[in-house]
């Protein structure tokens, strides 16, 4: 199995669109066998969905995700685990052993209107009632 992350500096990076990198855990017999960081190459979350689904990726660990993007994930058979802050490394261990603390409902989505000081929508949930990611929506 192949997980990956939004990559910044050890931490999930908090917009899965505008990811410059991913780190890609393989796993074998629920272990980390090995690890590597490797570059989005700039494009959109389509893009950025084929290129997860070119390194085999199965799962997929990040913070804020717009609604496209999860459709493209889910088109590539691609799990995702959003709403999710820290560490990588130990986000992926967290999965690992059943205990990640994820947000099924996640929806950040900043290409439908502009509102409070966050400048973006966050989906369905209506802003200020959660938090996409790392930021607040709104408050």
């Amino acid at each position: 199995m192949k997980i990956a992350v939004t990559y910044e500096n050890g931490q999930i990076f908090q917009h899965f669109g505008h990811t410059e990198q991913f780190k890609i855990y393989t796993v074998e017999n629920g272990t980390i066998v090995s690890s590597e960081v490797i570059g989005a190459g700039g494009s959109g979350h389509g893009a950025l969905a084929g290129l997860l689904s070119e390194q085999n990726v199965t799962v997929l660990i990040c913070g804020g995700i717009g609604g496209g993007a999860q459709m493209a994930l889910a088109s590539a058979g691609i799990q995702l685990f959003g709403g999710v802050s820290g560490s990588c490394d130990e986000a992926v261990g967290a999965l690992l052993a059943n205990k990640l603390n994820f947000n099924p409902g996640v929806r950040c989505d900043h290409h439908e209107h502009e509102h409070g000081e966050g400048g973006h929508s966050c989906g369905e949930h209506g802003c200020g009632s959660h938090n996409c990611g790392n930021h607040d929506c709104g408050k």
